[in-house]
């Protein structure tokens, strides 16, 4: 029923004030194919037919989207890199501006109004990009500092933060990780302490994705001296207020081209209104959204995995050690075998706890084995398939070196593989208890 529900809504725009937005969504609007860099096809069914959650209007949305990574985002990516940057304010309202950037947002304030499934979709086709920094930055925006604000949010934050984010006008970034306090999210220690009409905020946060260039941070912080879980609320920041500091732009493993800072707060004043949702419900509010951000992490790691397969098949096809082809040996194709069918099994499970969400189930357990699941595997992929490239392998001229580097965090950001183990253990009865 959802299903149907979201190919309904797809037509009925073409009937609304969003119609702008659906042309491109259906790829209609002209877009150059002079494209350099351009990525292998998948080896993933790409027909409607058969697919487990897919309808036409899904598989319309990622072939507009695959225009503009085409076009506006693959040919920079060298660059981008080499900068450590992107411009972020220009590639958002790019993809806005196409209604990317809230697939399953509320058509009211901009968005298509579709579910959660459409938003997998492009998370899977934004894994076509050719680094993990840009899509990162993406899913920040669209699925990790406004799903929050969507569901909780007054019509008057929702109007000045959700609205010009979904559009590409701001670039918001997430408040949460902390020194000392990453994954361990209860062990915060930002304070906004209210005093009459505001909050005066002080502490800090750090891995700060889209930090340095943000214009708003959904921001976590403790508004009381309560239990860990009911003491924490969350704002919209705007990051050009007095106090808000920046104190450094992070040099990392991976993700070169996303931009990551730590940013300290310092007396900074903000409304009572910025509050997102009730005082002392943000650490529910940031539970409820790692759901949709675990998913959609593993929905463009999939994608990453199966390009990184299909370009090492070309490749050792190609180069001949002991007067054969790479690939020919035995210990090579069965290898990759193996790794695919892992792939395949891995987005079985995404698509099936995908399909539960949209029903309105509860997957934290699924959501966390795929997560648990996809940060090992594409470890795993891309060591052994650099491996089977050699010297270019160890190099920086080849797609396989930027993945080793760049999704070495997926087993880290969003929570660390433990507490994923941790989460499935709870749902399993199996914690020992206190």
């Amino acid at each position: 029923m959802a299903l149907r529900e979201g190919a309904l809504r797809v037509k009925l725009l073409a009937n609304s004030g969003n119609f702008y937005k659906l042309t491109s969504f259906l790829g209609v609007r002209s877009l150059s194919e002079n494209v350099s860099s351009k990525p292998v096809t998948s080896s993933a069914s790409e027909t409607t037919g058969d697919h487990l959650i897919y309808t036409a209007e899904h598989f319309a949305l990622k072939e507009s989207l695959r225009k503009i990574i085409d076009q506006e985002i693959n040919p920079y990516v060298d660059q981008w890199e080499a900068e450590r940057t992107f411009p972020a304010h220009k590639i958002f309202k790019i993809l806005g501006s196409a209604g990317f950037l809230g697939v399953n947002k509320p058509v009211e304030y901009g968005g298509l109004g579709l579910d959660f499934s459409y938003s997998v979709a492009v998370a899977e086709e934004l894994g076509n990009i050719r680094c993990g920094g840009v899509p990162m930055a993406i899913g920040v925006q669209s699925d990790m500092a406004t799903p929050a604000l969507a569901r909780f949010g007054s019509a008057e934050l929702k109007k000045e933060f959700l609205l010009p984010s979904i559009m590409g006008d701001k670039v918001a970034c997430l408040g949460v990780s902390e020194v000392g306090a990453g994954s361990d999210v209860s062990s915060i220690k930002t304070k906004a302490v209210r005093q009459g009409d505001e909050y005066v905020i002080n502490g800090g946060k750090m891995w700060t994705t889209n930090g340095t260039q943000a214009d708003w941070m959904c921001l976590l912080a403790n508004t009381s001296d309560g239990p860990p879980h009911r003491n924490k609320s969350l704002f919209c920041l705007p990051m050009n207020l007095p106090g808000v500091q920046i104190a450094r732009k992070i040099d990392k493993l991976g993700m070169w081209s996303s931009d990551t800072a730590e940013v300290f707060f310092d007396d900074v004043r903000i409304p009572c209104n910025n509050i997102i949702g009730q005082e002392g419900m943000g650490f529910t509010y940031q539970m409820l959204q790692f759901q949709e951000e675990r998913l959609w992490a593993v929905a463009n790691v999939l994608t990453v995995m199966d390009n990184i397969i299909q370009e090492t098949i070309q490749y050792t096809r190609q180069r001949k050690i002991f007067k054969q082809p790479v690939l020919y040996h035995q210990t090579v194709h069965f290898r990759l075998a193996e790794l695919q069918t892992e792939v395949e099994l891995l987005r079985s499970l995404l698509h099936r706890a995908t399909a539960l969400y949209i029903k309105g189930n509860d997957v934290t357990k699924l959501a966390s084995m795929a997560k648990l699941k996809g940060g090992r595997l594409v470890r795993e992929l891309s060591d052994s398939c650099l491996q089977f490239w050699g010297g270019m392998g160890f190099t920086s001229d080849v797609l396989v070196t930027r993945v080793y580097r760049d999704t070495r965090l997926m087993s880290i950001g969003g929570g660390a593989d433990e507490v994923m183990l941790g989460i499935i253990s709870k749902y399993m009865d199996t914690l020992p208890r206190k």
